[in-house]
C-alpha cells in the first residue's frame, strides 16, 4: 500500500519577497519554475509582482512552494526554527 506524502503549507503569509528569494536561491528562472509547478509564468509573474503578502489561487501558490521545496528550499513560518541545517534567509524582525 503506498503512503501519499501530504504537505501543508502556510499561503497565507508567503510574500512576494519570499518567493523571489526562494527562487534566487535555487537558481532558478521564473519559466523553470513555471514548468517545474505546472503554474503559468504571467501567473508567477503576478505573484511576484504583488506588494507584501502574495494574492492568488491556493492551490497555485501551493503547487509554487512544492516546487521550490523539491528544488532544495525550506519555507520558514514566524517564530519557526529551521530544521535542515542548510543554508537560508530569514527576515528579522525590526525592533518596535
Amino acid at each position: 500500500m503506498k503512503h501519499q506524502l501530504q504537505i501543508e503549507y502556510d499561503v497565507s503569509l508567503l510574500t512576494a519577497a519570499q518567493l523571489k528569494a526562494a527562487r534566487a536561491l535555487v537558481g532558478m528562472e521564473q519559466k523553470a519554475l513555471s514548468q517545474a509547478s505546472g503554474v503559468s509564468l504571467p501567473t508567477i509573474q503576478r505573484m511576484e509582482a504583488s506588494n507584501g503578502t502574495v494574492r492568488g489561487v491556493i492551490e497555485s501558490l501551493t503547487k509554487v512552494m512544492a516546487a521550490l521545496e523539491a528544488a532544495g528550499i525550506e519555507f520558514i513560518n514566524e517564530g519557526a526554527p529551521s530544521s535542515g541545517g542548510g543554508r537560508g534567509v530569514r527576515l528579522r524582525r525590526r525592533p518596535e
